[in-house]
């Protein structure tokens, strides 16, 4: 008996779900297209079994249902859902990153025989669309699952048995838990990026030396500022109430160091950083996050000329694949004097080696 998965939304996360069940034994994936070229493109790039324009043919007959479309249209997708006939016992689940808004939608709604558990799967990519999908971009990441009162021990554990092909963590949440832990690891340092950007963008009107000496560190520590704004107005919009006490809270952070500035606390001041440091220290490192990790590697090489070529062919002679190449002119919180960024962690460990056999001395 075949077991039939709908993905709507065959995008980064939906198309790299998409590859992680097909092929598998019993499982169809069938990937619902707004256009008819895509619907080529997701079954010629082998993504899924079969795609379809139907909103109704994709959804009817399905065991699972997932819903990998930005968080502002999670709520509409339900809405339609929910006016169909569904298959008895089939599970629908999302991949929004709030999650008590969409609950309380789902909650709302009629859809008899039919079960909501939302999902957050923390991963993604600094690249987006189905050509970025990997059946590998879950593999070792947290799959967080809010499963509503109500919902059949049997039916959330169909679901975390199918998300194993994933070869991700699965993790159980309240929805409003998950909001709240989110919205201060994810959400608020968004925030913050983009406030920080845009202050230095004020001064830098009046004054150009603050976006040339603002390479370096300053871009590094800010690059998810750069975030699709459209996808974090309904991010923030849908985690208002969380994002409100949060932003409160940072603020009380910020008055503590303006105190200790204007008292002139350098004992404070100290202690704020060695508490800072401590907890950093504990955090994982290379676990795979709402915030899309970075896997570069900084070298101090002379300034003669055909050495990025040099150290771009040692690389490329090893199969190691580079993402990108960048020389640092501003080296104030950034050690080395080149950069090169790697996609996957384990290019960045070969390369690593390869450069330090050459006598390259590597930060990482």
């Amino acid at each position: 008996m075949t077991t039939k998965i709908a993905i709507f939304g065959v995008g980064l996360i939906g198309g790299s779900l998409a590859l992680c069940f097909k092929g598998k034994e019993g499982l169809t994936v069938v990937g619902h297209a707004h256009r008819p070229e895509s619907a080529i493109k997701y079954v010629s790039r082998g993504v899924v079994d079969e795609a379809t324009l139907s909103l109704e043919e994709a959804a009817l007959g399905a065991d699972y249902i997932f819903l990998c479309v930005p968080v502002g249209m999670i709520e509409d997708y339900l809405q339609q859902l929910s006016r169909l006939p569904l298959k008895p016992g089939c599970i629908i689940t999302d991949v929004g990153s709030t999650k008590a808004s969409i609950a309380a939608c789902a909650a709302s709604l009629d859809l008899p025989g039919v079960h909501f558990i939302g999902g957050h799967p923390m991963a993604g990519s600094e690249r987006s669309g189905v050509e970025a999908a990997s059946s590998l971009l879950f593999e070792n990441a947290y799959y967080v699952l809010t499963p509503p009162p109500g919902v059949p021990e049997e039916a959330y554990h169909a679901l975390e048995s199918l998300l194993l092909h994933t070869r991700a963590h699965i993790v159980r949440l309240d929805p409003e838990r998950h909001d709240e832990i989110v919205g201060a690891i994810s959400h608020l340092p968004h925030i913050i990026a983009v406030a920080l950007v845009n202050q230095i963008h004020a001064y830098h009107d009046s004054d150009s030396l603050y976006s040339t000496l603002a390479a370096g560190g300053f871009r590094d520590i800010t690059r998810i500022a750069s975030s699709d704004p459209i996808i974090w107005r309904d991010i923030l919009l849908n985690n208002r109430s969380v994002m409100l006490r949060l932003l409160k809270d940072w603020s009380d952070e910020v008055s503590s160091f303006i105190h200790l500035l204007e008292q002139g606390d350098g004992a404070g001041i100290e202690s704020a950083f060695h508490e800072a440091n401590e907890f950093r220290s504990q955090l994982p490192e290379r676990r795979k996050g709402m915030i899309v990790p970075l896997f570069d590697l900084h070298i101090d090489v002379p300034d003669h000329p055909g050495i990025i070529g040099r150290i771009t062919t040692e690389l490329g002679d090893q199969g190691i694949n580079l993402s990108n190449v960048q020389i640092i002119e501003s080296r104030e919180d950034v050690p080395g004097i080149m950069r090169l960024s790697f996609r996957q962690e384990h290019d960045m460990e070969r390369a690593k080696v390869v450069l330090q056999q050459n006598d390259y001395t590597v930060y990482v």
